[in-house]
């Protein structure tokens, strides 16, 4: 691990060591969790203080944890022949929260990332808006209110940004039908376009398939060959 990540997490935990819930380092990423209470005065102390100076927001968007290690998501099924169980990976069962925002920061001056994620209530995701100090949350904040529902306090026009007017539902949650709940066509009589209940039927559309492949599966074909090679 750089030596770079190493102090950005122990300068984190020194300013920080009662408002983190936790604050690790994987893979030359910084990943910091924190109580939605502590959101905004951690956010102005990143961007302020010149130890760490993350004057840009890249990326805000939303999680739904709602079935995460389960093997389905809405009506995405499982066809059995085709998936190859590895006990070596076992499916990890989401225990939290389920509704996070995640924040990604750029430092230019210390040349550093980090990665800030809030958990919210499963209800009510409702958590404050970041706008104030950085502007570019805007437009991030009201995608993830359209697709996810989460709701941003302070925020100066939080509107759809993505989907139809009057949709109805978040096309981003686990729970809403891949299919959608409505479809849209031109009606010559009314000469307008007309929304109506969706026709189709719900149907299995991209199977979860882990596929044979020799880094993962031992005596393949390929190490049978090998093997044959060396004898």
């Amino acid at each position: 691990m750089p030596d770079t990540v190493q102090t950005l997490v122990a300068r984190l935990q020194q300013r920080f060591a009662d408002k983190l819930s936790a604050c690790r380092a994987a893979h030359g990423e910084v990943t910091v969790e924190l109580p939605r209470a502590y959101l905004l005065s951690v956010c102005r102390t990143l961007r302020d203080e010149p130890e760490f100076a993350f004057e840009q927001l890249i990326d805000l968007c939303g999680v739904d944890y709602l079935h995460y290690g389960q093997g389905t998501h809405g009506e995405i099924g499982l066809i059995a022949e085709d998936v190859i169980e590895f006990p070596e990976y076992p499916e990890q069962h989401w225990q939290g929260p389920r509704f996070a925002v995640v924040y990604h920061l750029l430092s230019v001056q210390q040349n550093q990332r980090l990665r800030l994620k809030v958990f919210l209530d499963d209800d009510m995701p409702v958590t404050d808006s970041v706008v104030d100090i950085w502007a570019a949350a805007n437009w991030f904040e009201r995608e993830a209110f359209d697709l996810f529902g989460i709701l941003f306090e302070g925020h100066p026009d939080l509107r759809r940004i993505l989907t139809d007017y009057g949709f109805i539902g978040h096309p981003m949650r686990k729970d809403f039908p891949l299919i959608g709940q409505v479809e849209m066509r031109y009606d010559a009589d009314k000469q307008r376009v007309v929304y109506e209940p969706v026709s189709i039927e719900p149907r299995v559309l991209v199977p979860r398939v882990i596929r044979r492949d020799h880094r993962y599966v031992v005596g393949t074909v390929n190490d049978k060959a090998a093997s044959d090679g060396n004898s």
